[in-house]
């Protein structure tokens, strides 16, 4: 093999980061045309207003907080700290939790308040792409639980960073989705 070809096989991408580059595609796309949705219906005479709940903001903080964990956690992998990997890992995976379940909290919230699905339009909106979002975050936990369960095994000796590195990547992708999602929705109230 020549030294070109060498360093085109190094340059390519890996097949299962381009699959997830495709999924965040995807995702940017379909959350698009929803929030997009949302401004054509704001117009409309039924809308009607909502105040975010309070909780909303600390899930937030804890989210902020996972993306920070993850970063961590790759790094302590590529520098095989697997101990701290352990560590960092199980911090992320419980920070995912934490969020569900406050997320969870806030449409209690909202449940609470009298704001149902089908009263309002906006509510509405909000249920589906709050829910969207919940859905991805627990494909993200999933993927972490994965990890945690190759990271506690012991089977494996394969150093190979790119499963983390997707992991790390999909999760700091949901962080800038919901920092997306909720600046637009405090706009729209």
């Amino acid at each position: 093999m020549s030294a070109i070809q060498m360093g085109t096989e190094r340059k390519r991408l890996h097949p299962h980061k381009f699959t997830l580059w495709l999924a965040i595609g995807s995702i940017v796309m379909m959350f698009a045309g929803l929030t997009s949705a949302v401004i054509v219906k704001r117009n409309q005479a039924d809308w009607q207003g909502f105040t975010l709940p309070t909780i909303f903001w600390y899930s937030t903080g804890v989210l902020l907080l996972t993306s920070l964990t993850i970063q961590m956690c790759l790094r302590a992998f590529k520098e095989r700290q697997m101990r701290r990997y352990r560590l960092l890992l199980s911090l992320t995976a419980l920070g995912g939790f934490l969020f569900v379940g406050l997320q969870f909290r806030g449409f209690e919230t909202l449940w609470a308040q009298g704001l149902r699905f089908t009263n309002d339009v906006a509510v509405s909106f909000l249920y589906i792409i709050f829910g969207l979002h919940a859905v991805h975050v627990l494909g993200g936990i999933v993927a972490l639980v994965v990890q945690f369960v190759r990271a506690f095994s012991g089977r494996s000796r394969n150093y190979s960073a790119v499963p983390i590195e997707i992991v790390s990547v999909y999760w700091h992708f949901v962080d800038l989705l919901w920092l997306y999602l909720l600046v637009f929705f405090i706009m729209i109230q």
